[in-house]
């Protein structure tokens, strides 16, 4: 794969599915990465609402802060940051199903003067350095091919003492990304669902992160989080795999497939880590 161009074209095919398509398995925020289960009772719903506080609590809002989304996606994060923190938020992403599905949101939400979109990748937009108190990407450093430059441009949009908070699902270590990178259903991901994405290890990203001038402040392993996620995840398209059919003859037994490939090698080959880090200078 070469060109951003191409990037561009693969990484929308997922994510410009009928937004109705997400809706059947998701919770009710369209939040589409890991939650947060803080007990055995707790729903989807639930989980997801406690991973947005915690995201909050690791980025230190406190109310009103400016607050860029990287690969925003359904708007859950921007959305919940608007109404719950009273955040000025902007999310990005290059799906532009996802950018009329969180403005029509944002309205009934009465949070539109909060909530705004950019179409487009985030290593291509020109934004304001230092126009920005916290960042997030949450699952959407995996599609980004140049980890300097994504991390340099997220430090140079941070105000000093800004955070950026990063999660994503990582190879374990550098030799289970060597022996698991081509197999099938790694394959299977990429051409049938994302079309780019590369896992790397915790350390590409630690090392990217301190070589842009971050501090790292935390690390989190929400490995078992995300298990406990997709479950119910694949509960959802199972029920409602009639439904998901309609959009598209046999797209539940390929979404679920997906997911199971997904959580397959957590805890074996694969992780997935929260990092935190800071603009200490």
């Amino acid at each position: 794969m070469s060109g951003a161009g191409a990037v561009t074209a693969d990484t929308n095919q997922h994510y410009d599915l009928d937004p109705d398509i997400f809706g059947q398995f998701l919770d009710p925020l369209r939040k589409y990465s890991s939650g947060l289960y803080e007990s055995d009772t707790d729903t989807l719903e639930s989980a997801q609402r406690n991973k947005l506080r915690f995201v909050a609590g690791r980025l230190g809002l406190t109310g009103g802060e400016r607050l860029l989304d990287i690969g925003c996606g359904w708007g859950s994060l921007i959305l919940f940051m608007a109404q719950e923190y009273g955040c000025d938020t902007l999310g990005v992403s290059p799906a532009p199903r996802q950018h009329e599905y969180i403005a029509e949101q944002a309205e009934v939400r009465g949070v539109a003067a909060r909530v705004r979109t950019r179409v487009g990748h985030f290593e291509e937009l020109d934004l304001a350095a230092g126009s920005m108190d916290a960042v997030t990407m949450l699952g959407s450093i995996v599609h980004m091919p140049d980890l300097d430059e994504v991390f340099r441009r997220a430090r140079a949009v941070l105000r000093r003492n800004g955070t950026l908070y990063v999660s994503e699902s990582c190879f374990r270590n550098a030799a289970a990304r060597k022996a698991f990178d081509e197999r099938a259903g790694t394959e299977f991901v990429r051409s049938d669902i994302f079309g780019w994405g590369d896992l790397r290890p915790l350390s590409d990203l630690v090392t990217a992160a301190e070589n842009a001038g971050f501090s790292i402040i935390a690390v989190d392993d929400l490995t078992d989080q995300y298990r406990r996620t997709i479950e119910d995840w694949i509960g959802n398209v199972d029920a409602a795999a009639d439904r998901i059919d309609a959009h598209q003859p046999g797209l539940a037994a390929k979404l679920r497939h997906y997911l199971e490939v997904a959580n397959a090698g957590w805890g074996y080959t694969t992780k997935h880590y929260a990092l935190t880090c800071r603009k200490a200078r």
